[in-house]
């Protein structure tokens, strides 16, 4: 199953706080039923990558909707076809290592 890194920046908000628009991104990602975890940098979705993509859609457009001018999204997505994945095994497999 896809995993994919999520950053939606907006640009020219006027303050240095970004949290309101974070929080706004990240209640769309939780609304969306997809796995998620927020981290401090990013969030991570796990899921199908159709489903993946039009969630990165909503949330780049809702920041415009709210007002911003600018909009920058950065997404990496990592697909094993192999073998199943998700985010625990990933990290589990590092870890198993250490």
């Amino acid at each position: 199953m896809p995993i994919a890194e999520i950053i939606v920046t907006p640009l020219g908000t006027g303050s240095p706080s970004l949290s309101k628009y974070v929080a706004k991104v990240e209640r769309i990602i939780r609304e969306s039923g997809l796995k998620s975890q927020l981290t401090p940098m990013s969030t991570i979705v796990e899921g199908e990558l159709d489903e993946i993509l039009e969630l990165v859609k909503k949330v780049h457009n809702t920041l415009f909707e709210e007002g911003v001018l600018r909009v920058s999204t950065t997404v990496r997505i990592d697909e094993r076809r192999d073998k199943p994945q998700s985010m625990e095994s990933k990290v589990k497999a590092v870890e198993d290592k250490l």
